[in-house]
């Protein structure tokens, strides 16, 4: 249960440190007529990459923990950046490292969070690792 809710939390801290990189790609598909255009890739993610994603969650639920107590320490606004942005970075290297572009983990997340029977094939995924 607590890898379950260790990967969803995950996909939704990644979702919102990367969200500079996820607008720019998601802008169109804020108008209605395009989000069903947007949930249909869901369907295209192959078991490997919901696998990688599974993977680097895990991962990235360990770096998340640890930089949400540093963020809570940091005593300014520039220090509470430099420690977003180095989040950011490490959380971009371990996508990258698991096989998975920045891109394709946003979409696994934002898909994820719109279907639960894809959200509890990733969990399942995960508990298998």
């Amino acid at each position: 249960m607590q890898r379950m809710t260790a990967l969803f939390s995950a996909a939704l801290l990644t979702a919102g440190l990367m969200t500079v990189q996820a607008h720019a790609q998601q802008d169109p598909a804020q108008d209605p007529a395009g989000q069903p255009q947007a949930q249909a890739p869901a369907q295209d993610f192959s078991d490997d990459q919901l696998q990688q994603f599974a993977d680097a969650s895990q991962e990235i639920a360990v770096i998340s923990q640890e930089y949400t107590e540093r963020l809570h320490a940091a005593e300014d606004e520039q220090s509470q950046q430099e420690v977003r942005m180095e989040a950011n970075d490490k959380m971009v290297e371990v996508v990258e490292q698991n096989g998975l572009d920045v891109d394709t983990f946003n979409a696994i997340g934002h898909a994820i969070q719109q279907d639960p029977e894809l959200m509890q094939r990733v969990q399942e995924m995960a508990e298998q690792s």
